[in-house]
């Protein structure tokens, strides 16, 4: 974490810091930010699958909840070998609403993270795009027909780098640096199991999010209900 995000929090709770103090109080206690390291390919293209347009293009913009999902996966190193951790991202509120981990690329992999996305929110209130990288889980004939009956428009990257899902890396990279690098390493997938459920609560419930006013997505989302239903009332 660098100075300037050690002192959103603090600052929230009332406690007035300058970012030179938390950086010389940092360096005297021998604490550095987190670093983000390389990228481990995940993504396998198939390019006979049909593919669904790109109604994104870059533009991870959504005026409300479940208006705009990303998908993408990442990995974690263990003892035991490879896991790699598939996400689902609500543009809006920055809300890990899907996820799952596993040993494999299979499909059954970001299947499992759409499904608990789905069982989580919401889908049947307005329109629903649902953004991800070409990778051949994601343009399978499973998981395009599970977005079909759940009435999610499927978009997918068009340029075929990570610009085309910039949000969604983004979110991996944190990943990575907040909890895979920072705490490893990794004995068993049971271990890096419980931390990334732990993790993911905070970041959900108490991380401060600099893009959404420096609050967590939870209070973000039940600030735009509360809002939004008392509009209704009014």
């Amino acid at each position: 974490m660098a100075p300037d995000g050690s002192t959103r929090p603090l600052r929230r709770e009332g406690y007035p810091i300058a970012r030179c103090t938390v950086a010389r109080l940092m360096a005297g206690m021998g604490i550095r930010g987190v670093q983000r390291g390389k990228k481990r390919w995940t993504t396998v293209v198939d390019e006979t699958a049909p593919r669904p347009a790109d109604l994104v293009d870059r533009q991870f913009v959504a005026t409300r909840p479940n208006e705009l999902w990303l998908a993408d996966i990442t990995y974690a190193s263990t003892w035991g070998g490879w896991l790699y951790v598939a996400f689902i991202l609500d543009v809006h509120s920055r809300m890990i609403v899907g996820w799952q981990l596993a040993d494999h690329l299979r499909t059954d992999l970001v299947l499992d993270a759409l499904e608990m996305a789905i069982w989580r929110r919401d889908v049947t209130l307005g329109s629903l795009v649902h953004h991800s990288d070409r990778g051949c889980q994601y343009t399978s004939f499973r998981y395009s027909d599970r977005l079909a009956q759940a009435g999610i428009a499927a978009s997918v990257g068009s340029k075929g780098d990570s610009y085309d899902n910039a949000m969604a890396e983004s979110l991996n990279g944190t990943y990575k640096a907040e909890l895979v690098k920072l705490h490893g390493p990794w004995r068993t997938r049971a271990e890096l199991e419980l931390a990334t459920i732990e993790w993911i609560d905070w970041y959900n419930e108490r991380r401060l999010h600099g893009e959404i006013g420096d609050i967590p997505p939870a209070e973000l989302e039940t600030d735009y209900y509360r809002h939004h239903q008392a509009e209704e009332a009014a």
